[in-house]
Order: C-alpha cells, then sequence, then structure tokens
C-alpha cells in the first residue's frame, strides 16, 4: 500500500472509527424502519450534522469540517454500509450542493448559501435531470427568463434526491436552447420562493427514506446574485459537479455491498447444512471471496480517484471508473448474497434483501453504468 493512503493513516483510522461506531449505533438500529415507513432520517441527519459530516469538504471558516475527499469518501461508506438513504443524503449535500459553491460561488454566496448547508441548518438539492433529459443535461429545457435584477425560471425537473426536504437547490436551466450547452446558467433557488413547488414524490424501489421529487418553477425568481458562476458555464459546473459526486456515489455502493458482504460471511459461520457450518462448503467459500475480492477493487478505484482530487489532478477518468465498478459490484454482491442466504435472503427479516433493493439504483443515478463507459471511453481516446 502506497504511503499515505487510507489504511497507514492515523488521523483517518480515528475518523473511521468515529464514524463506524455512530453508524453501528445510531444509524443501523433504525435503517429498517426508515425503509419500511419511507420516513425522512431528520434526527439522524442532524447528529451528521454536529459531527461536520454534512460539510466534509468546506473549508472551516465557511463552517465545513476542512476535510480531504478521501476521508470523506470513506466516511460515506461506513454510513452507508448502516443505511444507503442515510448517506445519499449525506452524499448530495456534500458532494452536489457545497462543492459547487466551493468551487464556483462568490464569497457572499458562500457566507449566505454555503455556512448554514456546510452546518446542517440547511440541506440542499441538485437539479439537473427533466423528464426527457436524464443522461443528456446538455439538451434540458427549463427556461430562465431574464428580467430586472435577476431571472425568471419556468419548467419541471425529475428525480431531485432531498427534493422535499431541501431549503436549497442548485438549479440549471437555458436562457436560449438555441445555444445549446452554451446557454446553460447554474442558479441558486431558495425554495421557500413563489412558484416553486415539490409536484411529485415517487414510490421507489429502495433508498425509500431518502425523497426523489419531481420539481415545478412557475416562473420563480431568483435574484442576480443567485446565479452561480458566470452565464453559459451552467453544464461546466453540471459536468465538475458530477465528477465529485460519482466518488460519493461509489462510496455509497462500497458499504452497502459491504453490509452484504458482512451479513452474508455472518449468516455463512451460524448456518448448518449436513452437519456443518456453511461456511465450510467450497461453493460458498468462492462466493465469499469473490465478493470481497470486487468490492476491495472497487474500493482501491474509488480512493484512486478521491486522490486525484485532493492533489489538484484530473480525476473524471477516474471517477468514473469507480462508480462503474462500485455500483456495479454492490449489485453482483448483494445479489450473490441473497443466494448465500438462500430463502431467507429473500425475505425482510435479513438485511441482504434490503442490500440488493438499494444497490440496483448506483448503477442508475449521477450516471447510469452506460454513461460511464462513455465517459471512460471518451477519456481513452483523448477527448473530453
Amino acid at each position: 500500500m502506497i504511503k499515505g493512503w487510507p489504511e497507514n493513516d492515523d488521523s483517518k483510522k480515528m475518523l473511521l472509527d468515529q464514524i463506524s461506531a455512530f453508524s453501528a449505533a445510531k444509524i443501523a438500529p433504525r435503517a429498517k424502519h426508515h425503509d419500511e415507513t419511507g420516513e425522512f432520517p431528520t434526527e439522524i441527519v442532524k447528529q451528521l450534522s454536529e459531527m461536520g459530516l454534512m460539510g466534509m469538504m468546506v473549508p472551516e471558516e465557511f463552517g465545513g469540517a476542512g476535510m480531504d475527499t478521501v476521508s470523506y469518501a470513506m466516511a460515506l461508506e461506513e454510513v452507508a454500509a448502516a443505511c444507503a438513504s442515510t448517506a445519499v443524503i449525506m452524499s448530495v449535500n456534500n458532494s452536489l450542493v457545497c462543492a459547487p459553491l466551493v468551487k464556483f460561488g462568490t464569497a457572499e454566496q458562500k457566507i449566505k448559501y454555503l455556512t448554514p448547508l456546510a452546518r446542517g441548518e440547511k440541506l440542499g438539492c441538485f437539479a439537473l435531470s427533466e423528464p426527457g433529459h436524464g443522461s443528456d443535461p446538455a439538451g434540458l429545457k427549463l427556461q430562465a427568463k431574464k428580467t430586472k435584477g435577476g431571472y425568471f425560471l419556468k419548467g419541471s425537473k425529475n428525480w431531485i434526491t432531498n427534493g422535499k426536504e431541501a431549503d436549497f437547490a442548485v438549479v440549471f436551466a437555458t436562457l436560449d436552447a438555441s445555444l445549446g450547452y452554451k446557454g446553460i446558467c447554474a442558479f441558486i433557488v431558495d425554495t421557500k420562493t413563489k412558484g416553486f413547488q415539490v409536484s411529485k414524490l415517487e414510490d421507489k424501489l429502495g433508498i425509500t427514506a431518502s425523497s426523489t421529487a419531481q420539481l415545478f418553477f412557475d416562473d420563480v425568481f431568483v435574484p442576480q446574485d443567485g446565479l452561480l458562476g458566470q452565464e453559459g458555464q451552467g453544464l461546466k459546473v453540471a459536468l465538475h459537479t458530477l465528477d465529485g459526486g460519482r466518488i460519493g456515489i461509489a462510496s455509497q455502493a462500497l458499504g452497502i455491498g459491504r453490509c452484504a458482504l458482512e451479513a452474508s460471511k455472518k449468516f455463512a459461520s451460524e448456518r448448518e447444512q449436513f452437519g456443518a457450518p456453511i461456511s465450510k462448503l467450497q461453493a460458498i467459500q468462492f462466493f465469499i471471496a469473490d465478493m470481497a475480492t470486487k468490492l476491495q477493487g472497487a474500493r482501491l478505484l474509488t480512493w484512486a480517484a478521491a486522490r486525484n482530487k485532493d492533489l489538484g489532478l484530473k480525476y473524471t477518468k477516474e471517477a468514473a471508473m469507480a462508480k462503474l465498478a462500485a455500483s456495479e459490484a454492490a449489485m453482483w454482491v448483494a445479489t450473490k448474497a441473497i443466494q448465500v442466504h438462500g430463502g431467507y435472503g429473500y425475505t425482510k427479516e435479513y438485511v441482504v434483501e434490503r442490500n440488493f433493493r438499494d444497490a440496483k439504483i448506483t448503477e442508475i443515478y449521477e450516471g447510469t453504468s452506460e454513461i460511464q463507459r462513455l465517459v471512460i471511453a471518451a477519456q481513452e481516446f483523448g477527448g473530453g
């Protein structure tokens, strides 16, 4: 292992121990309840905020913890191993809302929006996807019309995580659709503004305690100081943000997969067939070996992407690789975990059933596996 990487870093071990203990004591015992009821984990999110985990990579001067991306990835995996819904709430606020404000926000925007978000006093969402434009952000249709002192936004957004609970939204809209991606702008929208509506909540397969909403903008006024970055810079803001977001989703996937692996090891050690624990069967041992190997490989890819980001190096390809590998590993591991459990794994009594449902979305949101392959291929051929 390269010197300075997480396994040799005492400060990161201390952070991990703290978050692992909190996740085991506070998050995991409530995960089944939140999954079954769809109840937003308000109290847990509040406690994460008190621990500095809702603005981990935000400088301390703006209310954040001032930590690096590797620490963030490790922390998010720990939370996800206890509850995937809680992890994606944390991921969106950190990766998709705080991060673009750190990178593109003005000093005034950082004080007004970033500080309360990093402290966990407010929650954010990232509104990019639209009904006909999920994997094609350059084709978005939400209209931004310039007016005296700001802009009016009109249209809708789909599949927005934290959409129901968010206080602030990072929203992407076009000033002129004929300009293509050059007409796209990013805005910071206060969700209490007149004309902003949560028009629909999705009834989902997994991550049920995290809201996924359709948002409607009926001439929502955004003042001039709500423009994030420059006019026409919106797609750049979005793509840069998604690179970092994919490290977060990779970490979430790793946590889901690890939970399934640990549950499988425990079950195999306790379940007896033919007079001995099934962990003695070579077939089960091969499952466990492959599960552990796939997860560790994806974990190293995720840490590599995070490390590149921390060093100021390019990480678009590495983040896409991490997200692709981790999400597909999580889905594969969760599927095999059910197989290890047999019929028990198909019941809600065992956590692997939830792991299976939660894992699937990691192959879809923040860029499907197919989109990740396109990103990787473009980088390999020298594009992008």
